[in-house]
């Protein structure tokens, strides 16, 4: 099975402060809008995500169909496909993506510890 990109989601209380000490970690803004609340931050090997305001807890992110640079993949498994094969081994989803569409959706999963798992398809 084919996730994707990973990347952290880190539900965080101070997008500025946040930002600042990732920075100072090394890590790079690569896309978002701070003013909004969200920032994709990169190092030359994680991915991690700051969002202020948008979810509860940290959560594991994969993003089918993408690389670890948001480019589209030439092959891979189609969100849906993984849901079905997830729910057919008995995983139980939190959210599902609607099986009756195409293109980006998303669904979501808890591991055995409450971390959510997120599985969002942007293309």
């Amino acid at each position: 099975m084919q996730l994707g990109n990973f990347s952290l989601s880190l539900a965080v209380k101070d997008i500025a402060a946040s930002r600042s000490f990732y920075e100072t970690l090394g890590f790079s803004v690569f896309a978002g809008e701070q003013a909004q609340g969200w920032l994709i931050m990169k190092s030359p090997s994680c991915v991690i995500g700051l969002f202020q305001g948008m979810f509860d807890k940290n959560m594991l992110t994969f993003n089918p169909g993408w690389d670890a640079d948001c480019n589209t993949l030439d092959s891979f498994d189609d969100i849906r496909d993984i849901q079905k094969r997830l729910k057919a081994a008995g995983m139980t989803m939190v959210s599902e993506a609607d099986e009756t569409t195409t293109g980006p959706a998303s669904c979501m999963l808890l591991d055995p510890d409450g971390n959510p798992v997120l599985l969002d398809q942007h293309v």
